[in-house]
């Protein structure tokens, strides 16, 4: 199954969801491209790449794929399919917390929730990994990240409307995996401690 190439040849609820995706606004701290979609996993599909920074420092990076199948797929339980990653830095000390990966699973839950955004059939998993450099290399400090790699089916109307609130919900999910929280418009967030840490 090969994705098609021509937008003019897609369906109007897919094509509301790409102009919504190109019209989108995203939030300051995100620098963000539409890129090639996969080609074999649904008729449909537009993907985007986002990098994350923050006065300059990089602090993570995402993906979003929004899949449409106009026939439905049974998995999905629903015609669109958003599939999600996302990477970010964290403290060294935070890896050794258990609870870190569900911590990281609740960062989209409640970032969907906290957006409005009407989905169902949520899964997915987060892994969080740890290094630490030797040798020529042991000036480095100890780096650790958490990957968050997620999938679920947003109930937009018929006629694709109801995307923007799970766009939204991404670049929430990216905002808390590279600990930034959630400001209100005009508030100008200061360096994370952790990035200002490694700065030293």
């Amino acid at each position: 199954m090969a994705a098609h190439s021509d937008p003019a040849s897609a369906p109007p609820a897919f094509q509301r969801v790409v102009a919504d995706l190109q019209a989108h606004r995203w939030r300051a701290e995100l620098a963000v491209e539409e890129i090639p979609s996969p080609q074999r996993i649904a008729p449909y599909a537009v993907a985007i790449a986002a990098d994350v920074s923050l006065r300059e420092h990089d602090l993570g990076s995402g993906r979003l794929v929004i899949l449409h199948d106009p026939a439905g797929v049974e998995s999905w339980q629903g015609q669109f399919r958003a599939v999600a990653y996302a990477k970010g830095e964290v403290d060294p000390e935070m890896v050794t917390d258990t609870m870190l990966a569900e911590v990281g699973w609740s960062w989209l839950v409640e970032a969907l929730e906290a957006n409005g955004a009407d989905y169902i059939a949520p899964s997915g998993n987060v892994a969080c990994t740890w290094s630490r450099s030797f040798g020529g290399m042991e000036e480095q400090p100890a780096r650790a990240e958490v990957e968050i790699r997620a999938s679920w089916t947003p109930r937009l109307s018929p006629t694709g409307e109801g995307v923007t609130a799970h766009l939204n919900a991404f670049a929430e999910l990216l905002a808390n995996t590279c600990g930034i929280p959630p400001l209100p418009e005009g508030v100008v967030m200061m360096t994370p401690l952790r990035q200002r840490r490694q700065d030293r």
